[in-house]
């Protein structure tokens, strides 16, 4: 006998706020998992008592296997929700498939299936093969967005890019002696250095290692400092040291990071490399800061050096991810309107 439909209902709903807390546990693991997915799990076990996992630096654990570890016995007959489809193969730790089957869990909810050719559905599979009973699609679009640099990578074999700019509300990140510090505040300074910890690889110009010298660690945010990349000739002595110097087109650039496991990559400038990138169409994502201050001329230097639009109709258009206040400053997101698209089209592939 089917379900009546408002016990179907409370169920939905049950299974989006498990399914939203697994995306919280996921976010823990953002700094620290990469190369592999930041991922949450929430099992709930028959009792209703609840254990919940993230993802572990690589080597660690899954967020499925803390999770099982935590809950024991009370795993048998337990709903497992869990952000990303449960790997299928032996890496350097045992399927999450087969721990999951094994523990005798009698449901798994999935937000996403993992476009990993190792996985792409064989952890799906796998569950159902094992009778147990598996819901996938819930909380998509959320997890979407929380898994984009990984879903890029393992779908292109190159990295998410983040093209990161602080710039005064006219446009400027930097006076014409070419001094920027500081353009923004504390908190949204605290705030990029978090956005460096989630990269793997933070890329600037030579003209920028000349100029400004600069460490590219993550010093205001915990997390790991990410490789740091120089495209050009890296002057002898330069803080930026121990870096790589790349050079060649950026697409190049970007496989052969993409090759190293670098899922998402930082780049912090200067002008000429941002509008290289801007205009070669290599950015998933714009995140600008932007402070309260105007230097009221057009001798600053711009964003984006080199030729733009030359046309209304050659306009960049994207569209506002977020907007987020950091003290005085403000953090606005851009993506292009292809990732939209792609999210609409992705989600309902899952129902």
């Amino acid at each position: 006998m089917a379900a009546p439909a408002d016990a179907a209902a409370v169920l939905s709903a049950d299974d989006e706020v498990h399914m939203r807390a697994a995306l919280e546990l996921g976010q823990r693991a953002r700094a620290h998992s990469s190369p592999n997915p930041w991922v949450g799990c929430r099992l709930v076990a028959s009792d209703g008592r609840v254990f919940e996992g993230s993802t572990a630096p690589p080597g660690g654990p899954h967020a499925e296997a803390v999770a099982l570890r935590g809950a024991g016995a009370a795993a048998r007959g337990a709903t497992a929700y869990v952000t990303l489809e449960p790997c299928a193969h032996q890496g350097r730790t045992p399927p999450c498939a087969d721990a999951l089957i094994e523990a005798g869990v009698r449901r798994v909810v999935v937000a996403l299936l993992d476009p990993d050719p190792r996985v792409d559905g064989r952890g799906v599979a796998a569950l159902r093969a094992a009778g147990i009973e598996v819901e996938a699609g819930i909380g998509a679009e959320a997890v979407q967005a929380q898994l984009d640099p990984y879903l890029t990578h393992r779908r292109t074999g190159r990295p998410f890019v983040v093209l990161k700019l602080a710039a005064s509300v006219d446009g400027r990140i930097a006076a014409p002696d070419g001094t920027s510090a500081w353009i923004t505040g504390k908190a949204a300074r605290e705030d990029a250095h978090r956005l460096r910890a989630e990269s793997d690889a933070v890329v600037v110009g030579a003209g920028t290692v000349r100029a400004d010298n600069p460490l590219l660690t993550v010093r205001d945010a915990p997390g790991r400092s990410p490789l740091r990349i120089v495209l050009g000739p890296i002057p002898p002595g330069a803080a930026v040291l121990p870096a790589i110097s790349m050079s060649g087109d950026l697409a190049s650039v970007l496989e052969e990071l993409g090759a190293r496991d670098v899922v998402q990559l930082l780049v912090e400038g200067g002008a000429k490399v941002a509008g290289a990138f801007h205009r070669a169409g290599l950015v998933d994502r714009y995140v600008l800061y932007l402070a309260p201050a105007l230097f009221g001329g057009d001798d600053g230097v711009a964003m984006f050096h080199g030729s733009g639009a030359a046309t209304m109709g050659g306009l960049w258009r994207g569209r506002i991810a977020a907007i987020t206040r950091l003290g005085e400053d403000l953090r606005l997101d851009l993506v292009p309107r292809r990732h939209g698209a792609r999210h609409e089209q992705e989600t309902s592939e899952l129902v």
